[in-house]
């Protein structure tokens, strides 16, 4: 599946972006705030990550921003069959790219995808809570605070941090703003 917004282009990962992954996302202060990502995050992280298989019911996205002269990767951000049941969003940032609205801009049509394309009922979300711009970007993708604060772990950190959940009733809004194309 793909997405186009106003500045962004969502596209699947595809093996040959594993240089341009490993250099968007290899950053401290971007890992630490992720769960299942290494610190440091090399090539072979990278190609790994890339190999993994998908279910029918799950996506990632490359988020490429094309203000510039050429699409340049800024980003990544799904959802997937949680563990616990239901499904998990997520997203990750290039440093660079933080503070220009990208992460609400995506997060709108990712939300679509789940809801319109894939027919998912519910979303669930976490941020460490030493991330709060994180809670503000699922605040106004919709998603609601649980009142949970639980332990996460986190690998770059290399143990566990509290992490608010945060829960998305895709039923709520039947509306489609966002084009899509599988």
């Amino acid at each position: 599946m793909f997405a186009r917004t106003a500045r962004l282009t969502l596209r699947p990962a595809w093996p040959e972006d594993a240089a341009a992954l490993s250099h968007a996302i290899g950053h401290e202060q971007v890992v630490k705030m992720l769960s299942h990502v290494p610190w440091p995050y090399s090539l072979d992280d990278a190609r790994e990550f890339l190999a993994r298989p998908r279910s029918g019911t799950d996506a990632f996205f490359l988020i490429l921003s094309h203000e510039a002269d050429y699409p340049r990767l800024v980003g990544g951000m799904g959802f997937a069959p949680a563990a616990t049941g239901g499904h998990e969003f997520g997203y990750w940032f290039t440093p660079d790219a933080w503070g220009r609205g990208y992460a609400t801009e995506a997060g709108r049509a990712v939300v679509a995808i789940a809801r319109h394309a894939l027919g998912l009922k519910q979303l669930r979300a976490g941020h460490f809570v030493d991330n709060p711009a994180s809670g503000r970007v699922l605040t106004k993708l919709g998603f609601r605070p649980t009142g949970t604060v639980e332990p996460r772990h986190s690998r770059a950190r290399g143990t566990e941090a509290p992490c608010a959940v945060f829960e998305l009733d895709l039923d709520e809004d039947p509306m489609c703003e966002v084009r899509l194309a599988a």
